[in-house]
């Protein structure tokens, strides 16, 4: 009987630097996975699934001047596949629940991010809620710069109509 192969362990100094940057990230990580998601349990094990991947690479990713970015890359991806997955569920089974101490307004707002398809609903929460320039929403979603704004816009076209307001451009 052959065994499997065993995957590969990271040195033990990996701790010290993976948990000063876990303390610091996964909070951020995990809120974005939920602005995407719209779930706190998916957005919990979509981060901890990107710290993973993080721990199984330390010693390459760890070397890397933003390590954090690769991580919050990984998140951002697997938040995304996820939310597909989800958009090909009913809608009747969809789950959306904003935090209860949010005003009326925020709610309305999440209600309608939470309805963009995956792909704009993760620009849109990089891009306002993270406050991320147009560029690192860009290079975090692996598009060009112009997608971004295209998805940018048809986002706050559709959001626009959901809310009853108007839609300005992108500038960042």
């Amino acid at each position: 009987m052959g065994r499997s192969p065993r995957p590969p362990r990271p040195p033990r100094a990996v701790d010290e630097g993976f948990t000063a940057l876990y303390d610091v990230e996964y909070p951020r990580i995990a809120r974005t996975a939920y602005l995407v998601l719209h779930d706190a349990a998916r957005a919990e094990e979509v981060a901890q699934e990107a710290f993973v991947r993080l721990y199984l690479r330390w010693g390459t990713v760890g070397g890397y001047d933003r390590p954090g970015a690769w991580v919050r890359r990984v998140a951002i991806r697997l938040a995304v596949r996820e939310a597909q997955r989800e958009e090909r569920r009913p809608r009747l089974e969809r789950r959306t629940s904003p935090p209860p101490t949010t005003p009326e307004r925020d709610v309305d707002v999440l209600r309608a991010v939470g309805e963009l398809p995956a792909r704009q609903r993760a620009v849109v929460v990089l891009f306002y809620f993270e406050d991320l320039p147009v560029a690192e929403v860009a290079h975090a979603l692996a598009m060009s710069e112009s997608a971004v704004k295209t998805s940018l816009h048809r986002a706050r076209a559709t959001l626009a109509t959901r809310l009853d307001e108007e839609v300005s451009d992108v500038r960042r």
